[in-house]
């Protein structure tokens, strides 16, 4: 089984993508790139039997209304909701509300700048339909959306203060962590990068999520959210610890 993981970001290069070998041996880093271009994260998604990308695959449905009615002069401020109330849920996915109750607050696509890698992730989606991988933002499908740092705390792991130069000393340990909690890891000639890199880390973290959803050990929507996921994105969060992962374990 191939897994792969996608760390994206708005601009090729702050974005990785990571390839995860499985055999009844364990999990394998069989490739591992950063500064990838949209060409190379479709054909590694394409390869994969599941990916995991890190970045909303949607907006909130009550944004995309609000943006239509603005576009048109008719935009209506529901009575009796305070302002803030009101925003929020145009700032917030159905899975960024379940997501933040069960492990982190995700960024808003909306009110955040990460709305530009979502639109970037948008183009990717559509490019994957035209050459006949069409996506099920819910989930379904190759392709799942993913949460590297509230996987990580899902799983027990280290899941803050590794981000950037200034947290090098962190990213280390969180290295150090994770292969103990998953000997059966093998990152092989991609451990320095890793540990230099949280961009690196964060695609092999979404490999291993990806691995997690192919084998139904992640949390999905309640029938009444099904909808919503389907346009606005779904994150897959872990329901088992890490060792679940592992092939014989």
């Amino acid at each position: 089984m191939l897994t792969i993981g996608v760390d994206l970001a708005a601009e090729a290069d702050r974005t990785a993508v990571a390839w995860l070998d499985w055999s009844t041996d364990g999990a394998r880093v069989r490739d591992l790139k950063i500064q990838a271009g949209d060409d190379l994260i479709v054909e590694a998604i394409k390869s994969a039997d599941k990916a995991g990308i890190d970045c909303p695959l949607g907006w909130p449905d009550k944004f995309v209304d609000f943006i239509v009615a603005h576009r048109t002069g008719h935009v209506e401020v529901p009575g009796g909701v305070a302002g803030i109330d009101w925003r929020r849920d145009l700032a917030l996915r159905v899975t960024d509300r379940v997501t933040s109750e069960l492990a982190l607050r995700p960024l808003s696509v909306s009110a955040d700048r990460i709305g530009h890698t979502a639109m970037r992730c948008a183009a990717l989606l559509a490019e994957l339909a035209r050459q006949g991988q069409p996506v099920d933002r819910s989930g379904t499908g190759v392709v799942v959306e993913v949460y590297p740092a509230a996987s990580l705390k899902c799983w027990g792991l280290p899941y803050n203060r590794y981000k950037r130069l200034a947290n090098r000393a962190g990213l280390a340990q969180l290295v150090d962590v994770l292969q103990e909690a998953a000997p059966w890891l093998d990152l092989g000639i991609h451990e320095q990068v890793c540990r230099t890199s949280d961009d690196a880390i964060d695609a092999v973290i979404a490999a291993l999520v990806a691995r997690a959803a192919s084998q139904g050990l992640v949390t999905v929507p309640a029938p009444d959210q099904v909808r919503s996921a389907r346009s606005e994105g779904w994150i897959a969060l872990p329901t088992g610890p890490l060792s679940e992962l592992h092939p014989t374990g």
